[in-house]
């Protein structure tokens, strides 16, 4: 009698083998990629970033820093594409080596108060009870500090009096150290609330209990699960407080009490163009503040658009 042979290669049913699931990364990706303005924000943020970075293998600072009085004032031209300021420099390459200040300025600003927002605001979530108290009432006391107020004083009375410094074979005026310093000590307060609100609420998670019952100690659950889950704010402060900074630097340089000559930055570069904009020398202050603008604009856009990239109530679906 013949034997009826079952096929083996019957698909499971209910199962969905062309859907893959998605790490949370990718799904960050995924909800970034819908905001058409932070893509665009992103793509001309890279753009400078190739202006400032890659252009400095092209031009020297020597020629940034090299002054032609035969020169000065020129108009933008096949030789000077932006032109010549008032002592002959080219606007072009000071304007490489101004982004380059500026967003290190920037950036290094952040980098210190995210650091003193997160630790400060972290721990005083997580341990809660006395440290919280005396935590929070500095970082209050520290709201009543004027920024601009401070960098105005310390740029007058401090920066000026100090040398210049060699970094890297580069000379840097000292006031760049003042600047930043100030603006990454008096930057991180909102955020350190921000991170202490979420810390709150996570160390409640069922993840964090299981992981004390395991033995893990206060300090490796603070860093390995309470941190990384807060990541998402720490990353959209951290953009959204980089064009905070530029902006900060680029207006205290700009009142001369910031990042002094010869060292250049975008804000200083306005300084020095505010005297002829009356004498139709366009280019000095046009292109300076062309660029600000820009970093400014294309920085929020990102920023904004990793806000709803990291909120997974955010109403852009995937």
């Amino acid at each position: 009698m013949a034997t009826d042979t079952i096929s083996t290669d019957i698909p499971a049913i209910g199962l969905e083998t062309n859907q893959n699931p998605h790490t949370p990364g990718q799904l960050i990706w995924r909800r970034f990629r819908k905001h058409r303005m932070a893509v665009m924000g992103m793509i001309g943020f890279g753009l400078l970033l190739l202006f400032v970075v890659g252009g400095s293998y092209f031009v020297s600072e020597e020629r940034a820093n090299a002054v032609d009085l035969q020169a000065r004032l020129s108009p933008p031209s096949s030789q000077y594409w932006m032109g010549t300021d008032s002592t002959g420099r080219d606007i072009f390459a000071r304007m490489i080596y101004g982004g380059q200040m500026s967003l290190i300025v920037g950036g290094t600003a952040v980098m210190i108060s995210v650091t003193l927002g997160t630790l400060i605001g972290g721990l005083s979530g997580y341990f809660g009870g006395w440290l919280d108290a005396i935590l929070m009432r500095f970082t209050e006391a520290m709201l009543s500090i004027p920024q601009l107020f401070l960098l105005i004083v310390l740029g007058k009375f401090v920066g000026r009096n100090m040398s210049d410094v060699t970094i890297l074979g580069k000379t840097v005026s000292s006031s760049v150290f003042i600047v930043i310093f100030v603006i990454g000590l008096t930057s991180w307060m909102f955020l350190a609330r921000i991170v202490r609100a979420n810390v709150l609420s996570l160390k409640e998670m069922d993840y964090v209990a299981v992981s004390k019952s395991l033995g893990s100690s206060n300090l490796r659950t603070f860093f390995r699960h309470l941190i990384p889950n807060t990541m998402g704010v720490i990353i959209v402060s951290s953009t959204l407080g980089l064009a905070g900074a530029i902006l900060s630097e680029a207006y205290v340089s700009f009142l001369g009490l910031g990042i002094q000559p010869p060292t250049a930055s975008w804000g200083n570069m306005l300084t020095a163009a505010q005297t002829f904009v009356q004498q139709g020398s366009w280019w000095m202050w046009v292109f300076p503040s062309v660029f600000i603008v820009i970093t400014i604009l294309c920085v929020n856009l990102v920023g904004d658009g990793l806000r709803d990239a990291f909120d997974p109530r955010s109403s852009r679906h995937l």
